[in-house]
């Protein structure tokens, strides 16, 4: 598993130019774009030396960006990640819950829990070991998942 916290928080997206639900078709597309548009060798040798080494940096950033959004397993853990962090932003944790306490469903294979507001909480399986904030799916209110040790 990657470890975000020791890297500087970055959009990788808007690095690349895209939207985070382009598909991985639009994305590479934008890597391969900018790639050759910012790569070393491409650069005039007439131009600033500080203008080149801003080149070499942009390009040094389009290809972590391509590291991360290019593989489906860290592409899904960063958008986890950016998912919670956007939940943090949004206001104060409602409540804490261990994962045993939600509702297990086996047809579709996620644990819920009802919210105060009639919506609910929900959370996948393979996601419930990743995530540990969750949103209301109809209202503002989020929820600390705790897992026993």
């Amino acid at each position: 598993m990657m470890a975000f916290g020791q890297i500087p928080k970055k959009d990788w997206y808007s690095i690349l130019g895209a939207n985070p639900s382009a598909s991985m078709a639009d994305l590479k597309q934008k890597y391969q774009k900018l790639i050759l548009m910012y790569h070393p060798d491409r650069q005039s040798a007439d131009v600033p030396a500080g203008t080149v080494e801003e080149c070499i940096q942009k390009f040094i950033e389009i290809d972590q960006a391509w590291k991360i959004l290019g593989n489906e397993e860290t592409k899904k853990e960063y958008d986890l990640q950016r998912h919670e962090d956007d939940l943090r932003n949004m206001g104060p944790v409602g409540a804490q819950v261990y994962l045993e306490e939600m509702s297990w469903n086996k047809d579709d294979q996620s644990y819920s829990l009802s919210c105060r507001c009639g919506g609910k909480y929900s959370v996948s399986k393979d996601e419930a070991e990743e995530v540990t904030l969750i949103s209301c799916d109809t209202c503002s209110l989020i929820i600390e998942l705790l897992h026993c040790s």
